[in-house]
C-alpha cells in the first residue's frame, strides 16, 4: 500500500487519497480500510483532515471490501466522533445496515435523514443511487434533485418534503442562468453536478417523465473532467 507508518502522526488528505488510488488500482480495499482504519484510530486529527472523515472514508472501504459489519462500526465511530465529514456518516451506514438485512434500521436512519436539509451534494449523491437500487424512484429522484440543488449553490429544503410543492418551470432565461452557474462551478464540483444530473435524467426516464430544463442543462455542461473521491 501506498501509506507507511509515517503517515500515523497527523491525518492527511493526500495519505487517504493516496491508499484509496492504490486500492481502486489493486482493487484490495480490504488492506486499505485496515490502513485507513489504523490512521483513523492513532493519527492526529487536523482541520484539513477530521477524524471523523477519516472514519467515513475507512467506512466506506470496508464497504467496497465486502464487509458491512466492519463498515457500519466505522461510521458509527464518525458519528461518536461529531466531526464534519464530507458526506453525512448515516447515507453510507444506511447501505451497510441494508447489507446486514437490517432493513427496519436502514429505513428509519433514511427517515431521518430525509427529515434534514441535505449539506453535501455526495450525500445526495449516495442517497439517491441507495434508493434507486431498492426500486424506491420517486425518493432517489428527490434526492438526486436536492444535490443539483446544492451544487448549483442553492439551498433546498428537507428532501421528505420534496413533493409538497412543484418544481418551478424556468423559461429561456432560467435555463440560460442555470448553465452559467454550471459553467462557474469548479471543475471537482461540476463533475459531481454531472454525475447528480445524470443519475436524475436516468431516474427520470424510468418513471416516464419528460425531459425538463434541468435534463437540457447536461448537454451544455463543459465536458472537462473532474474528480470525485470515494465514490461507492
Amino acid at each position: 500500500m501506498v501509506g507507511t507508518l509515517s503517515d500515523v502522526g497527523v491525518l492527511s488528505r493526500e495519505a487517504f487519497d493516496a491508499i484509496e488510488f492504490d486500492a481502486a488500482l489493486t482493487g484490495d480495499h480490504r488492506a486499505a480500510a485496515q490502513e485507513m482504519t489504523m490512521l483513523a484510530d492513532t493519527g492526529t486529527q487536523t482541520p484539513a483532515m477530521p477524524r471523523a472523515e477519516a472514519y467515513t472514508r475507512a467506512g466506506e472501504q470496508w464497504l467496497l471490501a465486502d464487509d458491512p459489519a466492519a463498515a457500519a462500526n466505522r461510521f458509527m465511530r464518525a458519528l461518536e466522533d461529531g466531526g464534519p465529514a464530507d458526506i453525512d456518516p448515516r447515507a453510507p451506514l444506511a447501505r451497510a445496515l441494508f447489507m446486514m438485512d437490517q432493513a427496519g434500521e436502514a429505513e428509519a436512519l433514511i427517515q431521518r435523514l430525509a427529515a434534514e436539509p441535505p449539506r453535501e451534494p455526495r450525500t445526495c449523491d449516495l442517497m439517491a443511487e441507495l434508493l434507486a437500487e431498492r426500486t424506491d424512484l420517486i425518493g432517489a429522484l428527490a434526492w438526486a434533485g436536492a444535490g443539483v440543488e446544492l451544487c448549483l449553490g442553492r439551498s433546498p429544503g428537507p428532501v421528505a418534503t420534496a413533493g409538497d410543492a412543484e418544481e418551478p418551470e424556468p423559461g429561456p432565461a432560467g435555463e440560460r442562468a442555470t448553465a452559467a452557474e454550471a459553467a462557474a462551478l469548479p471543475p471537482a464540483r461540476r463533475a459531481e453536478l454531472r454525475l447528480l444530473l445524470t443519475l436524475r435524467f436516468r431516474i427520470r426516464n424510468d418513471l416516464g417523465l419528460p425531459e425538463d430544463p434541468y435534463d437540457r442543462l447536461l448537454d451544455e455542461l463543459p465536458s472537462e473532467p473532474g474528480t470525485i473521491s470515494g465514490s461507492l
